[in-house]
């Protein structure tokens, strides 16, 4: 049975879909924009900035479920510009020890909000 995760201490949805969802083995997070869930708005308005939120957003996800950033098998990144590589995998190696997560980054032709980044993983119990 799947069950979904949700916390306050990430944004709400902004369709119909789930924070996070855990069959009781994988846990999935819903790709997650810079919104700082307690303005509601984007935590900065450069990659950096962004992609600290995406992932602090990540974080409190798993730790909802009862997860760390360590339980992440696989992440999918998605940029508003590759240029901005650099500096968001400068970011992202704060959050991830190895063994490293399996990761894919894509330049994408819009994000939603206009996000800079959105990040989604899955994670294993």
């Amino acid at each position: 049975m799947i069950k979904e995760t949700k916390t306050d201490a990430a944004p709400l949805a902004i369709g119909p879909y789930s924070q996070g969802t855990d069959n009781g083995q994988i846990v999935m997070v819903s790709g997650q924009l810079p919104i700082d869930p307690k303005t509601n708005k984007f935590a900065g308005n450069d990659i950096i900035s962004q992609t600290r939120q995406s992932l602090q957003n990540v974080q409190n996800i798993l730790a909802a479920a009862g997860l760390t950033m360590a339980n992440v098998m696989k992440s999918t990144v998605y940029l508003a510009n590759m240029d901005d590589f650099k500096d968001m995998n400068a970011v992202y190696s704060e959050f991830f020890q190895a063994p490293f997560p399996a990761r894919a980054a894509f330049q994408v032709a819009k994000l939603p909000l206009g996000a800079l980044v959105e990040i989604e993983v899955l994670a294993s119990r």
